[in-house]
C-alpha cells in the first residue's frame, strides 16, 4: 500500500506534461492566451497589472471551495489508485467481449480492404463521438437519478472555479466515470477491430485524440474559471463554450441541468438542455439558494453516501408501510 501511495504522488507532476490531463500546460498557456484576449476586449482600463489582478484574483484561487479542489486532487488520486485499481472496467476485456457477441451473432469477421487513412479516420471520430455521447449521458444520469444527484453534487457545490474544480469529485463518480470510459473505447476498439482487422490507430497529437487535443485547447481550463469566454450563437448551438459550462454551474435555478455535453452541443440540442451564453445574464455559482453542507473534506466524502442511502430508504419504507396498511384491511 505505501509503494502505490508513494507512485502516485511521484506521478502527479506528470499531469503537467501529459496531452491526456485537462492542465497539461500546454492547455494552460492556450488559457492563459484566451484569457488574454478577453481581458483585452472589455471595455475598462488595461494593465499588465490589472490582467494579472484580474486573472488570478486571490479571493478564486484562494478561496475556501479552492482549496478543497487542491486537496481533493491530491486525495483522490491516492483513494482511486487504492480502492479503484482493482475493480475498474478496463477497455481491452470489453473490446475483446465485443468482438466475440459479433462473430457469434454474424459469423467470423473479414476485413475490409479500405485505404489506412480511411481506416484511422473513422476510428478516430468514432473514439471521439462515443467518448463524448456517453460522457454527456452518464453527466445527465447524475443529475437527473437522486441517488446519483447526491455524488455529483460534490462537484456543484463549488463556490468559486478554477481549473481544478475538474477533479473535485466524489471517487464514487470517478469511478463511473473510469467505468464509462472503458465502455465507450472498448465498445468502439471491438466494433473496429471486426470491421478493420487488428491495425487500428487513430490520428493523435502526442498521444492525445487530434479532437481532444483541439477541444483542450480552445479554452478546456476556462470552464472552470471566472474568466467569461464566449463562441457565439452558431458555435454554441454545436459547441460547448467554456461560457456554457459557467451556466451549467449557475446557482440559478433556471440554469439547473443545462449544457450537460462535453464537447459537443447536439447532445443538449437533442435532449431539450442546451442554452446558449446570449440567452443569459450574469450569473454566480453554487448549487442554489442551500448549502449542500459540503464544509470539510471529511463532509464532501461522507455527506452523498448518507444522502444516497437517505434518498432510497424513505422509498422502501413507505412501500412497507401501505403494505402493512394493505394487510391490516385484508384481515
Amino acid at each position: 500500500m505505501i509503494d502505490t501511495i508513494w507512485q502516485t504522488l511521484a506521478q502527479t507532476p506528470g499531469y503537467l506534461f501529459d496531452p491526456n490531463k485537462r492542465i497539461f500546460i500546454g492547455y494552460i498557456i492556450m488559457a492563459f492566451l484566451l484569457a488574454l484576449f478577453v481581458y483585452s476586449v472589455r471595455k475598462t482600463k488595461k494593465t499588465t497589472k490589472g490582467f494579472f489582478r484580474f486573472m488570478f484574483a486571490k479571493k478564486i484561487w484562494w478561496a475556501p471551495s479552492a482549496r478543497q479542489d487542491y486537496q481533493l486532487w491530491f486525495y483522490n488520486r491516492i483513494l482511486k489508485a487504492l480502492l479503484f485499481g482493482p475493480i475498474v472496467l478496463t477497455m481491452v476485456p470489453i473490446a475483446l467481449a465485443t468482438t466475440d457477441l459479433i462473430e457469434t451473432v454474424f459469423g467470423e469477421s473479414s476485413p475490409w480492404i479500405i485505404p489506412k487513412g480511411a481506416v484511422i479516420t473513422v476510428f478516430t471520430i468514432l473514439l471521439f463521438i462515443a467518448d463524448d455521447f456517453s460522457r454527456f449521458l452518464l453527466h445527465y444520469a447524475l443529475h437527473k437519478v437522486p441517488f446519483l444527484w447526491h455524488y455529483h453534487k460534490v462537484h456543484h457545490s463549488a463556490k468559486v472555479l478554477t481549473p481544478f474544480t475538474i477533479y473535485r469529485s466524489h471517487p464514487f463518480e470517478s469511478y463511473l466515470y473510469a467505468c464509462r470510459m472503458a465502455l465507450s473505447q472498448g465498445m468502439v476498439v471491438g466494433v473496429c477491430f471486426y470491421i478493420f482487422g487488428p491495425q487500428l490507430s487513430m490520428f493523435d497529437v502526442l498521444g492525445a485524440n487530434v479532437f481532444v487535443f483541439v477541444f483542450n485547447t480552445m479554452g478546456s481550463n476556462l470552464r472552470h474559471s471566472h474568466v467569461w469566454l464566449s463562441w457565439g450563437r452558431r458555435a454554441e448551438n454545436w459547441f460547448i463554450s467554456p461560457a456554457q459550462h459557467q451556466i451549467h454551474h449557475s446557482d440559478n435555478p433556471k440554469h439547473f441541468d443545462t449544457n450537460l455535453g462535453s464537447a459537443l452541443a447536439i447532445w443538449d440540442k437533442l435532449f431539450g438542455t442546451l442554452l446558449r451564453a446570449d440567452q443569459v445574464g450574469k450569473i454566480s455559482i453554487g448549487v442554489g439558494n442551500y448549502d449542500a453542507g459540503h464544509n470539510s473534506i471529511w463532509a464532501i466524502y461522507t455527506k452523498p453516501i448518507v444522502d444516497s442511502v437517505k434518498s432510497v430508504v424513505p422509498k422502501r419504507s413507505r412501500l412497507a408501510k401501505k403494505t402493512t396498511e394493505i394487510q391490516n384491511k385484508t384481515v
